[in-house]
């Protein structure tokens, strides 16, 4: 085999580079991990021709197909093609295979298509996202989540999007059962109470997790037809100082998300440490050294939250710092 290989160009690509020489695996993001059923023969395909048989699902919801001899790396691109279609994922052009491996695949707990708890679809808001944010070279990791469950450990992610409802209450139905009451109190954060046989939220205190919509059996609380949001910041694992991300937005609409998480690439493009590697260096290693109220003027830059809309003005982080 020849190991006349760039490296450098398959990684770009996507491939990933194995522990043994001139053998890789090819990468494939599936954002929201929702996809055509199809899909997973055409991987099956890839995975017997090309790499060894087999085929590693990810953390982040996407496959690697392992075994991948680099020097087929175009002809592999080549039978990609079909899946980036189905998957809808960004490139630049057909046949190239993926033009960009910076932000990760976007992942998505299963959403409100499936789930009685999920506030919003996650997987279509990962597509968005993917269109929106690829293709780059950042390395970025992005997570969707449907409810303060936080099923996908959104809070482990450079950024975090977590489902909120705004509940919405109708005395009329209400026949004071307080199960709402309990379920807030077991499974949240006790912001319901009882006042002459009527139940009050406490708006300071309410999450929007939605738990007093599916604890009521007569329907007196139900969602919002408005979709919120909490975007947190900063989250990630590692070496140095694994955090949990800190809560930025809270009651944000879906526009205004999209447009902090543009606005923070350009921060990142600004001050990203000309010693990372690959440009890989999360944001909240460039806020701890820039700071965050030079973070805030690029993420809030023609940025315009309605009034529903909390903006946390200092956010920094808290917790283990291995590398002091």
């Amino acid at each position: 085999m020849s190991l006349d290989i760039n490296t450098k160009k398959a990684k770009k690509n996507a491939f990933r580079i194995t522990k043994q020489r001139g053998i890789g695996a090819s990468r494939i993001r599936v954002p929201g991990g929702y996809l055509d059923a199809r899909v997973l023969g055409m991987i099956q395909e890839i995975a017997r021709t090309y790499g060894n048989g087999y085929v590693h699902l990810t953390t982040r919801q996407g496959f690697e197909i392992e075994g991948i001899r680099l020097e087929d790396m175009d002809e592999i691109n080549q039978k990609l093609q079909p899946v980036i279609d189905l998957v809808e994922t960004n490139q630049t052009e057909a046949g190239k295979g993926y033009p960009a491996s910076g932000t990760r695949n976007i992942s998505a707990c299963i959403g409100s298509n499936v789930c009685p708890f999920a506030n919003y679809n996650t997987a279509q808001l990962a597509k968005r996202i993917d269109k929106e944010v690829f293709p780059n070279d950042l390395h970025f990791k992005i997570a969707c989540t449907g409810c303060s469950n936080d099923c996908a450990k959104a809070r482990m992610h450079d950024f975090g999007i977590i489902g909120m409802t705004m509940p919405r209450y109708d005395p009329s139905r209400c026949v004071s059962c307080q199960a709402c009451v309990k379920g807030c109190k077991s499974l949240s954060v006790n912001a319901l109470r009882v006042e002459n046989y009527k139940i009050v939220r406490d708006e300071e205190k309410c999450i929007g997790c939605g738990v007093c919509v599916t604890k009521c059996p007569v329907r007196a609380f139900t969602r919002s037809k408005k979709k919120y949001y909490k975007l947190t910041i900063m989250g990630r694992t590692g070496k140095k100082n694994p955090r949990l991300g800190e809560d930025f937005l809270v009651w944000a609409d879906e526009e205004t998300i999209i447009k902090v998480i543009k606005n923070t690439y350009k921060f990142v493009e600004k001050h990203i440490s000309p010693d990372a590697p690959a440009k890989k260096e999360h944001i909240g290693y460039i806020i701890d050294r820039t700071g965050f109220e030079e973070y805030k003027k690029y993420a809030l830059e023609g940025v315009e939250p309605d009034g529903e809309t909390k903006v946390n003005q200092c956010v920094y982080w808290s917790g283990i710092h291995f590398d002091r």
